[in-house]
């Protein structure tokens, strides 16, 4: 039996008081704040809390949303339970906690407990291929494809990045952009147009690399966080500009379904975009150096658009002509380092970036992975607030599987869906390829406490925008598509022929 996502059960709502510490090291304040307790998972949740919440309301809501929607998660499936939790959510919670609080050994983190998770499944409950080695082995199969697509972009397009920094147009740029806050907030708004039709690992790390060189290396915290979120929500309603959404192309959603996700999207973009924005202003406004002559290399930019060229030529195609091949070859990730290396001649990549991106993307693998091991089998039925709360959840959550599900059973108005899955992994530096692509430029960025605390307005900026979207339009729940009679797994290996993972 397959118990719904959402299940009743005993809780215990409590109040606990936190110290919470100042700026100045001193813990005086004290702040009561409400928290969800039920068994393990509340345990779990509780020292989550505590640990990566320092400071600020918001913060302590985001982590608290996501950790609730992620502990509901855990009670979807049978198997082997500590008071009524699966051990294999336990053990990824445990994981994810790992993550938070040790964010200087993340990699070592994430392959303990890909380790773990896996040893556990091979000796005791098995995957869905099969019990056992043989059973590990099949799953694997099944996830190689997604999980070369992955580290064949995340590497590829961190030498893109590269490419970029060295063309000099980052240089040129703080001469095109307003003066104060507005220019920030402008930066912002090109990332997110960018997404829209590029892939949001690249649109992010131009976004970085563009953003490191106009503010001299000096980019708040909260400001990478507002990079990765206007990312995400440039690809929510374009059909090319996320995974989540070309799954739901391929599945027979209208792309006019999925375009109104764009109206959430710019209402979130102004909610987290304007305080992002004020924050780098206050951090590090735009340096100008008007006397200096900046010389653009032009053979580097049409590396870098040949790329993207590719990269998206690849995704079009593979997904209207040959979408049942998807899961039998990574096109994308191959596209993007044929042209790589086809231009090797003109000009070199930076090579001696390969160790720390490849490390970062493994990092993201494991993860992914151990999503992929998760039996979740069912969601909650389908109504508004089960898709708000999808979007907490896929900060924690490979998004692939939940909108496999989603299009599975139907019942979802797909614009709200494909915001929530889209954007909803932007609350956490590891919840979208697109954080931990950016998080590899930037390793101050790897701290969930310093993302929450400083990059709360993303969490409020998605909530904000959910409800902008059914004020305006309204919850139009849809039918099943033609995925219906396809089995979830099978859609979660098709699935890749774009991008984005959240972990």
């Amino acid at each position: 039996m397959v118990r719904p996502l959402l299940c009743s059960g005993p809780g215990l709502i409590g109040e606990t008081t936190y110290e919470i510490p100042r700026e100045n090291g001193h813990g005086d304040d004290k702040m009561p704040r409400p928290i969800a307790l039920f068994g393990l998972g509340g345990f779990v949740l509780e020292a989550v809390m505590h640990s990566v919440c320092r400071r600020g309301t918001p913060a302590r809501l985001v982590a608290a949303c996501a950790l609730f929607s992620f502990a509901t998660l855990a009670r979807a499936a049978d198997g082997p339970a500590v008071f009524g939790i699966p051990v294999d959510f336990i053990l990824f919670a445990l994981t994810l906690f790992g993550v938070a609080l040790f964010h200087h050994h993340v990699l070592k983190v994430a392959l303990t407990g890909l380790a773990v998770i896996a040893i556990y499944k091979i000796l005791l409950t098995g995957f869905k291929a099969g019990a056992g080695i043989a059973g590990f082995g099949a799953h694997m199969a099944h996830e190689w494809v997604l999980l070369t697509n992955l580290l064949c972009l995340l590497v590829g397009f961190a030498l893109l990045a590269r490419h970029f920094e060295d063309s000099g147009v980052p240089e040129v740029l703080p001469r095109l952009l307003p003066e104060g806050w507005l220019g920030p907030f402008v930066l912002l708004v090109i990332i997110f147009v960018l997404s829209g039709f590029l892939d949001n690992i690249a649109a992010a790390l131009i976004g970085g690399t563009v953003a490191a060189s106009v503010f001299k290396r000096k980019v708040h915290i909260g400001y990478l966080a507002a990079i990765v979120a206007a990312s995400n929500a440039g690809g929510a309603g374009s059909v090319v500009g996320d995974t989540t959404t070309t799954m739901m192309w391929i599945d027979g959603v209208s792309p006019l379904d999925v375009v109104e996700a764009y109206i959430a999207a710019a209402v979130a973009l102004v909610v987290f975009g304007i305080p992002a924005a004020l924050q780098q202003n206050r951090h590090q406004a735009i340096v100008r150096n008007l006397q200096a002559a900046h010389h653009v290399d032009w053979v580097r930019v049409g590396i870098v658009g040949a790329i993207l060229f590719g990269a998206i030529a690849t995704n079009v195609t593979v997904n209207l002509k040959f979408p049942e091949a998807a899961d039998h070859f990574p096109f994308l990730g191959v596209a993007v380092w044929v042209v790589l290396l086809a231009a090797v001649p003109l000009r070199k990549p930076e090579w001696s970036l390969l160790p720390d991106a490849v490390k970062g993307s493994i990092f993201l693998l494991a993860l992914v992975t151990c999503a992929s091991m998760m039996p979740v089998e069912k969601l909650p039925p389908a109504s508004w607030p089960s898709a708000l709360g999808l979007g907490f959840i896929s900060a924690v959550f490979d998004n692939i599987p939940l909108t496999a599900l989603a299009l599975k059973q139907g019942g979802y108005d797909w614009g709200f869906l494909a915001y929530a899955v889209g954007f909803g992994g932007s609350m956490l530096w590891f919840g979208s390829s697109a954080g931990v692509a950016l998080s590899n430029l930037f390793p101050e960025a790897k701290s969930v406490g310093q993302w929450l605390r400083h990059g709360w307005y993303i969490a409020i900026g998605y909530v904000v925008g959910f409800f902008a979207l059914l004020l305006v339009l309204g919850w139009h729940p849809q039918e099943k598509h033609k995925a219906a009679q396809i089995d979830a797994p099978a859609i979660h290996a098709a699935a890749p022929a774009l991008t984005l993972i959240a972990a």
